[in-house]
């Protein structure tokens, strides 16, 4: 099974709704998702717990986590979000890169956006690697 990170800086907006659709979408026989942060905050943005709610997903007792060497041991794919020069090198993953707007503060019509392009995304790239969810 292949492991997969989404990282930006706080862990609270992008790299959380990308892994929930990631584990939504994806076969957990042939890959799973996580999201951590460089400077994760203390819990995920509001208006992303209510985009997320409105597509019956419930982010609100998500809790973001730092991005560390030991959890990125391992990882077959780090998709960076944001975090730029601070998210580390993970030898032997390959790497992606989403420059997408942080969510944070924004009116709720531009949170629905990076939501649905990230949710875009991540379907592009479960088929491009072949991990789409069966049945």
């Amino acid at each position: 099974m292949k492991r997969v990170i989404f990282a930006c800086v706080h862990n609270a907006g992008r790299s959380q709704m990308a892994a929930t659709f990631f584990n939504a979408m994806a076969d957990p026989q042939k890959a799973r998702a996580v999201s951590a942060g460089t400077h994760p905050g203390e819990r995920v943005h509001p208006e992303v717990v209510s985009v997320m709610r409105e597509v019956g997903i419930d982010l609100a007792n998500a809790r973001p986590q730092k991005l560390t060497a030991h959890l990125a041991k391992g990882v077959h794919l780090l998709v960076t979000m944001g975090c730029g020069d601070e998210c580390p090198v993970v030898p032997g993953a390959k790497r992606a890169d989403w420059p997408l707007p942080d969510p944070k503060g924004r009116p709720v019509e531009e949170v629905r956006r990076i939501r649905d392009e990230i949710r875009d995304r991540v379907a592009r790239l479960i088929a491009a690697e072949g991990w789409k969810r069966t049945g």
